[in-house]
């Protein structure tokens, strides 16, 4: 990756995480459905091509004009398959959408919420209307007019609107190794959780059942894939992920352990002593100046 790239990439991470939102054009290359992963942000996908989505444990073959909806707390991933690949992508976060009692679309939307279906097929006609949509956000995330963030949340809301007159996609299919699909999901999901960047954002998953879920399965069918797959418990992938965040934060932070404790999401310093104590045989203070 060249420097014009890197700077490029650079000011669009910063912008997005100053303003909480960003819309841009997919131009003959579906790097831009796929590239771009944050833990904290919703993605709203208007794209024309042949395309495999994974999305939880469930698969979409795509072909045509899709219109897809990613929720930053369900893992998927966009195996782009035709060479021509076009159409919009927006990304926002719930913060720049909850400026009202409307945002609460995002938990009830069929699209966004847990279980839900995020893919639908869309018609030339619709996929025409809808690209002006995106066309009209891009004009005003780029203008001076002072309440465009205003006006931007009202597209979202009209995309989300129109969405929910259409009909969810009924080409879904298990994918074909269950267990390792599910696995991996989980893998994906556990990992989105870090790294921790402030005691004022503690860590929200911290069960199987929380994972559960999240992933829209039982708990008991999530354990027993896992413990297939790897030969560990969920429970027990959840705790080292943990440990392995709490020596980082001890020995490249200068927080307390109150507030490493409250981080990782113990209410009392006390449960989090004697939880690292227990997994590691050693107290957490002990590693307070060590070297990497």
């Amino acid at each position: 990756m060249d420097t014009a790239q890197t700077r490029s990439i650079s000011e669009f991470n910063r912008e997005l995480k100053l303003k909480g939102f960003n819309v841009f054009q997919i131009e003959e290359d579906g790097a831009a459905t796929r590239t771009y992963s944050r833990k904290d942000f919703y993605k709203i996908c208007l794209t024309t091509g042949k395309s495999v989505i994974h999305y939880a444990d469930r698969s979409f073959e795509a072909e045509g004009t899709v219109l897809f909806f990613g929720n930053p707390h369900i893992p998927y991933s966009w195996e782009t398959i035709s060479t021509t690949y076009i159409g919009y992508t927006c990304l926002f976060s719930e913060e720049f959408l909850n400026v009202s009692e409307r945002s609460n679309m995002l938990q009830q939307s069929p699209f966004f919420k847990i279980g839900g279906t995020p893919i639908l097929t869309i018609t030339e006609q619709q996929r025409a209307f809808l690209n002006t949509i995106f066309q009209k956000m891009i004009n005003e995330q780029r203008s001076e007019y002072a309440y465009k963030d205003d006006l931007i949340r009202n597209y979202i809301n009209l995309i989300l609107h129109e969405a929910m007159k259409l009909q969810p996609s009924a080409h879904f299919d298990q994918h074909k190794n269950a267990t390792s699909r599910i696995t991996a999901v989980f893998f994906e999901l556990l990992e989105r959780q870090f790294p921790i960047e402030s005691p004022d954002k503690p860590l929200g998953l911290k069960t199987a059942q929380d994972y559960a879920q999240h992933l829209a399965l039982h708990v008991n069918y999530l354990n027993r894939m896992v413990k297939v797959a790897t030969g560990k418990s969920t429970t027990t992938h959840i705790a080292e992920r943990i440990i392995h965040e709490a020596k980082a934060l001890l020995q490249h932070t200068n927080w307390n352990i109150a507030d490493i404790a409250y981080a990782l999401g113990f209410e009392y310093p006390s449960y989090f002593n004697n939880y690292f104590k227990r997994i590691t045989g050693t107290n957490p203070t002990s590693l307070r100046g060590a070297g990497v």
